[in-house]
Protein backbone atom coordinates (compact mmCIF):
# COMPACT_ATOMS: atom_id res chain seq x y z
CA UNK A 1 0.00 0.00 0.00
CA UNK A 2 0.99 3.57 -0.69
CA UNK A 3 2.44 5.89 2.35
CA UNK A 4 -0.11 8.26 1.06
CA UNK A 5 -3.01 5.57 1.20
CA UNK A 6 -2.07 4.29 4.41
CA UNK A 7 -2.13 7.70 5.99
CA UNK A 8 -5.50 8.38 4.35
CA UNK A 9 -6.84 5.45 6.07
CA UNK A 10 -5.54 5.73 9.58
CA UNK A 11 -6.52 9.87 9.35
CA UNK A 12 -9.96 8.65 7.80
CA UNK A 13 -10.89 6.16 10.88
CA UNK A 14 -9.87 8.89 13.01
CA UNK A 15 -12.26 11.13 11.40
CA UNK A 16 -14.91 7.95 11.79
CA UNK A 17 -14.50 7.15 15.31
CA UNK A 18 -14.99 10.52 16.39
CA UNK A 19 -18.23 11.98 14.43
CA UNK A 20 -19.79 8.55 16.09
CA UNK A 21 -21.96 10.41 18.85
CA UNK A 22 -25.46 8.98 18.60
CA UNK A 23 -26.41 10.99 21.54
CA UNK A 24 -26.52 13.97 19.66
CA UNK A 25 -29.91 14.24 17.74
CA UNK A 26 -31.33 13.45 21.12
CA UNK A 27 -29.08 15.82 23.42
CA UNK A 28 -31.25 18.73 23.79
CA UNK A 29 -33.99 16.08 25.11
CA UNK A 30 -31.62 14.44 27.12
CA UNK A 31 -30.19 17.73 29.00
CA UNK A 32 -33.81 19.04 29.40
CA UNK A 33 -35.15 15.56 30.60
CA UNK A 34 -35.01 13.47 33.97
CA UNK A 35 -31.83 12.48 33.78
CA UNK A 36 -30.34 16.43 35.20
CA UNK A 37 -33.17 18.41 35.90
CA UNK A 38 -32.53 20.90 33.75
CA UNK A 39 -35.20 23.67 31.97
CA UNK A 40 -34.70 24.16 28.60
CA UNK A 41 -33.86 28.00 29.01
CA UNK A 42 -30.97 27.06 31.26
CA UNK A 43 -29.86 24.37 28.66
CA UNK A 44 -30.76 26.65 26.00
CA UNK A 45 -29.89 30.05 26.83
CA UNK A 46 -27.13 29.95 29.83
CA UNK A 47 -24.79 26.59 28.86
CA UNK A 48 -24.95 26.35 24.95
CA UNK A 49 -24.04 29.70 24.78
CA UNK A 50 -20.37 29.08 26.63
CA UNK A 51 -19.36 27.02 24.08
CA UNK A 52 -20.02 29.26 21.10
CA UNK A 53 -17.77 31.64 23.40
CA UNK A 54 -15.28 28.96 24.17
CA UNK A 55 -15.32 27.57 20.46
CA UNK A 56 -14.41 31.62 19.42
CA UNK A 57 -11.44 32.25 22.14
CA UNK A 58 -10.12 28.79 21.54
CA UNK A 59 -9.61 28.68 17.61
CA UNK A 60 -6.91 31.53 16.88
CA UNK A 61 -4.96 29.71 19.53
CA UNK A 62 -5.26 26.35 18.35
CA UNK A 63 -4.76 27.34 14.90
CA UNK A 64 -1.42 28.56 15.75
CA UNK A 65 -0.11 25.79 17.77
CA UNK A 66 -1.53 23.47 15.68
CA UNK A 67 1.01 23.71 12.99
CA UNK A 68 3.44 24.92 15.99
CA UNK A 69 3.01 21.63 17.77
CA UNK A 70 3.07 19.88 13.70
CA UNK A 71 -0.90 18.49 14.20
CA UNK A 72 -0.91 15.07 15.87
CA UNK A 73 -0.48 16.58 19.52
CA UNK A 74 -3.83 19.14 18.48
CA UNK A 75 -5.83 15.76 17.34
CA UNK A 76 -4.99 14.07 20.45
CA UNK A 77 -6.23 16.97 22.17
CA UNK A 78 -9.36 16.81 20.20
CA UNK A 79 -10.19 13.11 21.22
CA UNK A 80 -9.09 14.00 24.45
CA UNK A 81 -11.61 17.05 25.32
CA UNK A 82 -14.34 14.38 23.30
CA UNK A 83 -13.84 11.93 26.12
CA UNK A 84 -14.41 14.65 28.85
CA UNK A 85 -17.04 16.49 26.88
CA UNK A 86 -18.91 13.10 26.69
CA UNK A 87 -18.05 11.89 30.35
CA UNK A 88 -19.27 14.57 32.32
CA UNK A 89 -22.48 13.72 30.28
CA UNK A 90 -22.84 11.11 31.47
CA UNK A 91 -21.27 11.55 35.30
CA UNK A 92 -22.47 15.13 36.05
CA UNK A 93 -25.89 16.63 36.63
CA UNK A 94 -25.30 20.18 37.77
CA UNK A 95 -25.65 23.52 35.49
CA UNK A 96 -22.28 24.54 36.73
CA UNK A 97 -20.79 21.05 35.29
CA UNK A 98 -22.72 21.57 31.95
CA UNK A 99 -21.13 25.33 31.78
CA UNK A 100 -17.61 23.52 32.48
CA UNK A 101 -18.56 21.15 30.10
CA UNK A 102 -19.07 23.56 27.36
CA UNK A 103 -15.55 25.06 27.86
CA UNK A 104 -14.34 21.28 27.10
CA UNK A 105 -16.69 21.59 23.93
CA UNK A 106 -15.62 24.48 22.71
CA UNK A 107 -11.78 22.95 23.08
CA UNK A 108 -13.49 19.57 20.98
CA UNK A 109 -14.61 22.11 17.74
CA UNK A 110 -11.21 24.38 17.54
CA UNK A 111 -9.04 21.22 17.53
CA UNK A 112 -10.53 19.59 14.59
CA UNK A 113 -8.89 22.39 12.69
CA UNK A 114 -5.92 19.33 13.24
CA UNK A 115 -7.31 16.99 11.79
CA UNK A 116 -7.92 18.87 8.51
CA UNK A 117 -4.24 20.34 8.34
CA UNK A 118 -2.42 17.30 9.02
CA UNK A 119 -2.96 16.00 5.43
CA UNK A 120 -1.34 19.21 3.52
CA UNK A 121 1.38 18.52 5.58
CA UNK A 122 2.03 15.02 5.66
CA UNK A 123 0.78 14.10 2.32
CA UNK A 124 2.51 14.85 -1.18
CA UNK A 125 0.49 17.84 -2.88
CA UNK A 126 -0.74 15.63 -5.75
CA UNK A 127 -3.10 13.92 -3.78
CA UNK A 128 -4.13 16.65 -1.52
CA UNK A 129 -7.59 16.42 -3.85
CA UNK A 130 -7.99 12.60 -2.93
CA UNK A 131 -7.12 12.79 0.65
CA UNK A 132 -9.43 15.48 1.32
CA UNK A 133 -12.40 13.48 -0.37
CA UNK A 134 -11.46 10.55 1.88
CA UNK A 135 -11.61 12.53 5.14
CA UNK A 136 -14.76 14.17 4.03
CA UNK A 137 -16.09 10.98 3.15
CA UNK A 138 -15.27 9.78 6.77
CA UNK A 139 -16.49 12.27 8.35
CA UNK A 140 -20.31 12.13 6.70
CA UNK A 141 -20.27 8.32 7.17
CA UNK A 142 -19.48 8.75 10.97
CA UNK A 143 -22.18 10.93 11.24
CA UNK A 144 -24.86 9.05 9.18
CA UNK A 145 -23.63 5.90 11.09
CA UNK A 146 -24.38 7.31 14.56
CA UNK A 147 -27.47 9.30 13.57
CA UNK A 148 -28.88 5.73 12.09
CA UNK A 149 -27.86 3.69 15.00
CA UNK A 150 -29.50 6.59 17.54
CA UNK A 151 -32.38 6.43 15.84
CA UNK A 152 -32.75 2.71 15.87
CA UNK A 153 -31.65 2.48 19.72
CA UNK A 154 -34.12 5.05 20.73
CA UNK A 155 -37.04 3.79 18.40
CA UNK A 156 -36.88 0.29 19.60
CA UNK A 157 -36.53 1.13 23.13
CA UNK A 158 -32.89 -0.55 23.45
CA UNK A 159 -31.56 2.82 25.00
CA UNK A 160 -32.56 6.23 26.51
CA UNK A 161 -30.83 9.20 26.08
CA UNK A 162 -29.28 8.97 28.53
CA UNK A 163 -26.63 6.16 27.59
CA UNK A 164 -26.16 6.93 23.95
CA UNK A 165 -23.70 8.69 25.58
CA UNK A 166 -22.05 5.63 27.06
CA UNK A 167 -21.76 4.62 22.85
CA UNK A 168 -20.68 8.74 22.39
CA UNK A 169 -17.83 8.45 24.92
CA UNK A 170 -16.66 5.12 24.24
CA UNK A 171 -16.07 5.94 20.34
CA UNK A 172 -14.28 9.23 21.66
CA UNK A 173 -12.04 7.01 23.55
CA UNK A 174 -11.37 4.68 20.80
CA UNK A 175 -10.81 7.61 18.45
CA UNK A 176 -7.92 9.09 21.08
CA UNK A 177 -6.15 5.88 21.13
CA UNK A 178 -6.20 5.58 17.23
CA UNK A 179 -4.68 8.90 16.94
CA UNK A 180 -1.64 7.96 18.91
CA UNK A 181 -0.70 5.54 16.02
CA UNK A 182 -0.66 8.53 13.30
CA UNK A 183 2.38 8.88 12.08
CA UNK A 184 4.36 12.19 13.43
CA UNK A 185 4.80 15.36 11.42
CA UNK A 186 7.92 16.79 10.65
CA UNK A 187 7.27 19.86 8.93
CA UNK A 188 4.27 21.89 8.94
CA UNK A 189 3.18 25.06 7.00
CA UNK A 190 4.19 27.86 8.82
CA UNK A 191 6.48 27.20 11.69
CA UNK A 192 8.40 24.26 10.95
CA UNK A 193 8.65 25.23 7.07
CA UNK A 194 11.07 22.59 4.90
CA UNK A 195 13.06 26.05 4.29
CA UNK A 196 12.76 29.32 5.80
CA UNK A 197 12.03 32.30 3.46
CA UNK A 198 14.19 35.32 4.75
CA UNK A 199 12.05 37.98 7.05
CA UNK A 200 11.29 40.10 4.32
CA UNK A 201 10.75 38.97 1.28
CA UNK A 202 8.90 39.16 -2.51
CA UNK A 203 6.84 36.68 -4.02
CA UNK A 204 9.81 34.91 -5.52
CA UNK A 205 11.11 34.58 -1.92
CA UNK A 206 7.74 32.90 -0.98
CA UNK A 207 7.46 30.50 -3.67
CA UNK A 208 10.56 29.40 -3.00
CA UNK A 209 9.42 27.88 0.14
CA UNK A 210 7.25 25.57 -1.99
CA UNK A 211 9.61 24.34 -4.60
CA UNK A 212 10.34 20.82 -2.40
CA UNK A 213 8.02 19.35 0.54
CA UNK A 214 10.47 16.54 0.96
CA UNK A 215 13.92 19.14 1.19
CA UNK A 216 14.07 19.07 4.93
CA UNK A 217 16.14 16.14 4.50
CA UNK A 218 18.67 18.12 2.93
CA UNK A 219 18.87 20.74 4.98
CA UNK A 220 21.52 20.86 8.00
CA UNK A 221 20.82 23.82 9.74
CA UNK A 222 18.43 25.20 11.10
CA UNK A 223 17.21 28.69 11.52
CA UNK A 224 17.12 30.36 15.38
CA UNK A 225 13.44 30.17 16.75
CA UNK A 226 13.29 33.73 16.43
CA UNK A 227 13.95 33.89 12.77
CA UNK A 228 11.80 31.05 12.62
CA UNK A 229 8.86 32.70 14.16
CA UNK A 230 9.00 36.18 12.59
CA UNK A 231 9.24 34.80 8.94
CA UNK A 232 6.25 32.05 10.03
CA UNK A 233 4.04 35.44 10.95
CA UNK A 234 5.34 37.32 7.86
CA UNK A 235 4.16 34.36 5.40
CA UNK A 236 0.95 34.32 7.01
CA UNK A 237 1.18 37.60 6.35
CA UNK A 238 1.90 37.33 2.65
CA UNK A 239 -0.77 34.66 2.45
CA UNK A 240 -3.41 36.70 4.06
CA UNK A 241 -2.62 40.17 1.66
CA UNK A 242 -2.19 37.50 -1.76
CA UNK A 243 -5.16 36.02 -0.90
CA UNK A 244 -7.63 38.80 0.20
CA UNK A 245 -7.26 41.75 -2.04
CA UNK A 246 -8.51 39.05 -4.52
CA UNK A 247 -11.86 40.57 -5.15
CA UNK A 248 -13.22 37.05 -6.28
CA UNK A 249 -11.77 35.50 -2.73
CA UNK A 250 -13.21 38.29 -0.71
CA UNK A 251 -16.71 37.93 -2.36
CA UNK A 252 -17.12 34.56 -1.59
CA UNK A 253 -15.54 34.79 1.52
CA UNK A 254 -18.16 37.05 3.13
CA UNK A 255 -20.85 34.34 2.08
CA UNK A 256 -18.86 31.61 3.27
CA UNK A 257 -18.79 33.43 6.78
CA UNK A 258 -22.02 35.13 7.26
CA UNK A 259 -23.47 31.94 6.27
CA UNK A 260 -21.71 29.80 8.52
CA UNK A 261 -22.67 31.60 10.99
CA UNK A 262 -26.72 31.59 10.40
CA UNK A 263 -25.34 27.40 9.62
CA UNK A 264 -23.91 26.91 12.90
CA UNK A 265 -26.40 28.74 14.89
CA UNK A 266 -29.50 26.94 13.36
CA UNK A 267 -27.91 23.04 13.89
CA UNK A 268 -26.74 24.03 17.21
CA UNK A 269 -30.12 25.01 18.39
CA UNK A 270 -32.61 23.16 15.85
CA UNK A 271 -33.53 20.88 18.72
CA UNK A 272 -34.89 23.18 21.25
CA UNK A 273 -37.16 24.65 18.32
CA UNK A 274 -38.41 20.54 17.50
CA UNK A 275 -39.04 20.38 21.52
CA UNK A 276 -40.93 23.64 20.96
CA UNK A 277 -42.98 23.10 18.19
CA UNK A 278 -43.98 19.54 19.39
CA UNK A 279 -43.87 19.77 23.83
CA UNK A 280 -45.63 16.46 24.18
CA UNK A 281 -42.87 15.17 22.69
CA UNK A 282 -44.93 11.87 20.83
CA UNK A 283 -42.78 11.31 18.07
CA UNK A 284 -39.25 11.72 17.76
CA UNK A 285 -37.29 11.17 14.82
CA UNK A 286 -34.40 13.46 15.24
CA UNK A 287 -31.66 10.51 14.52
CA UNK A 288 -33.45 9.95 11.16
CA UNK A 289 -33.33 13.18 10.34
CA UNK A 290 -30.00 13.68 11.01
CA UNK A 291 -28.87 10.94 8.21
CA UNK A 292 -31.57 11.74 6.15
CA UNK A 293 -29.65 15.57 6.12
CA UNK A 294 -26.09 13.55 6.02
CA UNK A 295 -26.76 11.63 3.20
CA UNK A 296 -28.05 14.02 1.24
CA UNK A 297 -25.64 16.56 2.32
CA UNK A 298 -23.17 13.97 0.15
CA UNK A 299 -25.30 13.75 -2.70
CA UNK A 300 -25.78 17.38 -3.50
CA UNK A 301 -21.93 18.01 -2.85
CA UNK A 302 -20.83 15.88 -5.00
CA UNK A 303 -23.14 17.36 -7.49
CA UNK A 304 -22.47 20.48 -7.09
CA UNK A 305 -19.08 20.15 -7.96
CA UNK A 306 -20.09 19.37 -11.42
CA UNK A 307 -23.08 20.99 -11.99
CA UNK A 308 -20.80 24.01 -11.20
CA UNK A 309 -18.05 23.12 -13.23
CA UNK A 310 -19.54 22.91 -15.79
CA UNK A 311 -22.24 25.22 -16.42
CA UNK A 312 -22.07 28.01 -13.93
CA UNK A 313 -20.50 32.01 -14.75
CA UNK A 314 -19.47 34.11 -12.47
CA UNK A 315 -23.01 36.46 -12.94
CA UNK A 316 -25.14 33.18 -12.98
CA UNK A 317 -23.54 32.52 -9.91
CA UNK A 318 -23.89 35.31 -7.76
CA UNK A 319 -28.06 34.84 -9.23
CA UNK A 320 -28.10 31.34 -8.14
CA UNK A 321 -26.18 31.73 -4.82
CA UNK A 322 -28.81 34.74 -3.83
CA UNK A 323 -32.15 32.47 -4.76
CA UNK A 324 -30.57 29.75 -2.76
CA UNK A 325 -29.63 31.84 0.38
CA UNK A 326 -32.92 32.96 0.29
CA UNK A 327 -34.64 28.94 0.09
CA UNK A 328 -32.47 28.46 2.93
CA UNK A 329 -34.30 31.29 5.15
CA UNK A 330 -37.79 29.84 3.73
CA UNK A 331 -36.84 26.53 4.60
CA UNK A 332 -36.09 27.52 7.99
CA UNK A 333 -38.98 30.10 8.42
CA UNK A 334 -41.50 27.03 7.12
CA UNK A 335 -39.63 24.63 10.37
CA UNK A 336 -40.79 27.45 12.41
CA UNK A 337 -43.53 28.71 11.52
CA UNK A 338 -45.63 25.65 12.42
CA UNK A 339 -47.52 23.26 14.71
CA UNK A 340 -46.39 20.24 12.64
CA UNK A 341 -43.31 18.12 13.79
CA UNK A 342 -42.91 16.48 10.26
CA UNK A 343 -43.16 19.81 8.55
CA UNK A 344 -40.36 21.14 10.84
CA UNK A 345 -38.24 18.33 10.10
CA UNK A 346 -38.62 18.58 6.69
CA UNK A 347 -37.80 22.52 6.51
CA UNK A 348 -34.74 21.74 8.62
CA UNK A 349 -34.09 18.75 5.99
CA UNK A 350 -34.47 21.35 3.46
CA UNK A 351 -32.08 24.11 4.87
CA UNK A 352 -29.31 21.51 5.40
CA UNK A 353 -29.52 20.04 1.53
CA UNK A 354 -29.58 23.77 -0.04
CA UNK A 355 -26.31 24.85 2.56
CA UNK A 356 -24.28 21.60 1.57
CA UNK A 357 -24.71 22.02 -1.89
CA UNK A 358 -23.90 25.77 -1.49
CA UNK A 359 -21.34 25.99 0.51
CA UNK A 360 -19.44 23.45 -1.40
CA UNK A 361 -19.78 26.31 -4.83
CA UNK A 362 -18.84 28.79 -2.54
CA UNK A 363 -15.34 26.45 -1.35
CA UNK A 364 -14.68 25.44 -5.00
CA UNK A 365 -15.08 29.20 -5.95
CA UNK A 366 -12.45 30.21 -3.12
CA UNK A 367 -9.83 27.02 -3.69
CA UNK A 368 -9.59 28.23 -7.21
CA UNK A 369 -8.08 31.52 -6.23
CA UNK A 370 -5.91 30.96 -4.02
CA UNK A 371 -2.60 28.98 -3.78
CA UNK A 372 -2.41 25.52 -2.21
CA UNK A 373 -0.51 26.55 0.76
CA UNK A 374 -3.36 29.19 1.76
CA UNK A 375 -6.31 26.94 2.05
CA UNK A 376 -5.79 26.85 5.79
CA UNK A 377 -5.51 30.19 6.58
CA UNK A 378 -7.90 31.35 4.06
CA UNK A 379 -10.36 28.75 5.15
CA UNK A 380 -9.47 29.03 9.02
CA UNK A 381 -9.85 32.71 9.05
CA UNK A 382 -13.25 32.73 6.75
CA UNK A 383 -14.66 30.48 10.45
CA UNK A 384 -12.72 32.43 12.38
CA UNK A 385 -15.22 35.25 11.32
CA UNK A 386 -18.26 32.82 11.17
CA UNK A 387 -17.51 32.19 14.88
CA UNK A 388 -17.25 36.15 15.48
CA UNK A 389 -20.35 36.62 14.06
CA UNK A 390 -22.14 33.50 15.98
CA UNK A 391 -21.21 34.91 18.76
CA UNK A 392 -22.80 38.34 18.23
CA UNK A 393 -25.79 36.27 16.91
CA UNK A 394 -25.59 34.14 20.38
CA UNK A 395 -25.45 36.80 22.65
CA UNK A 396 -28.44 38.97 20.59
CA UNK A 397 -30.85 36.54 20.48
CA UNK A 398 -30.32 33.71 22.98
CA UNK A 399 -27.96 34.53 26.04
CA UNK A 400 -29.94 34.93 28.94
CA UNK A 401 -27.86 37.67 29.58
CA UNK A 402 -27.95 39.11 25.96
CA UNK A 403 -29.79 41.91 24.33
CA UNK A 404 -32.79 40.37 23.26
CA UNK A 405 -33.20 36.85 24.69
CA UNK A 406 -35.62 35.84 22.69
CA UNK A 407 -37.95 32.47 23.02
CA UNK A 408 -36.62 29.63 20.54
CA UNK A 409 -39.38 30.74 18.31
CA UNK A 410 -38.57 34.09 18.02
CA UNK A 411 -34.56 32.94 17.55
CA UNK A 412 -35.15 30.96 14.67
CA UNK A 413 -37.71 33.54 12.60
CA UNK A 414 -34.33 35.64 13.49
CA UNK A 415 -32.32 33.15 12.01
CA UNK A 416 -34.92 32.70 8.85
CA UNK A 417 -34.68 36.62 8.13
CA UNK A 418 -30.87 36.24 8.38
CA UNK A 419 -30.46 34.49 5.14
CA UNK A 420 -33.02 36.30 3.51
CA UNK A 421 -31.15 39.17 4.46
CA UNK A 422 -27.68 37.64 3.16
CA UNK A 423 -29.74 36.58 -0.16
CA UNK A 424 -30.57 40.63 -0.86
CA UNK A 425 -26.71 40.90 -0.07
CA UNK A 426 -25.66 38.91 -3.06
CA UNK A 427 -28.68 40.55 -5.32
CA UNK A 428 -26.59 43.54 -4.64
CA UNK A 429 -23.56 42.51 -5.51
CA UNK A 430 -24.77 40.72 -8.76
CA UNK A 431 -26.35 44.27 -9.37
CA UNK A 432 -22.96 46.55 -8.69
CA UNK A 433 -21.47 43.52 -11.55
CA UNK A 434 -23.74 44.29 -14.14
CA UNK A 435 -23.33 47.53 -13.67
CA UNK A 436 -19.70 47.76 -13.74
CA UNK A 437 -19.88 45.45 -16.85
CA UNK A 438 -22.30 47.67 -18.84
CA UNK A 439 -19.97 50.89 -17.76
CA UNK A 440 -17.03 49.77 -19.13
CA UNK A 441 -18.94 48.65 -22.47
CA UNK A 442 -19.85 52.31 -22.84
CA UNK A 443 -15.85 53.53 -21.94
Amino acid sequence: MQQWLKISLMLCTFGFLKEIRPSEPFIVDYLAGPWRNLTMTEVIQEAFPIGTYSYLAQLVIIFLITDMLRYKPLIIVNGLAGVVVWSMLLWTTSLASLKTLEVFYGTYCAAEIAYFSYIYAKVDREHYQKVTSHTRAAIYSGRFFAAVLAQILVYSDAMDYKQLNYLSVAAQISATLWALFLPSVKTSMYFHRASVPPIIGSQTDENSCDNDSSSEKNSSKSPSFKRKILSAFVLIWMHFKSSFTNLTVLQWSIWYALAMAGYIQTIGYIQALWSAVDPAQEAKWNGAVEATVTLLGVVVSLLAGYIHSGFLRPRSSLFALSVLSVGQGGAILLATLTSNLIISYVGYIVFGVLYAFTITVVSAEIAKNISDDSFGLVFGFNTLIALSLQTMLTYAVTDSDGWFALDVIGQFTVYGYYFVALSVIYLVFLIGEIINSAMSRTI
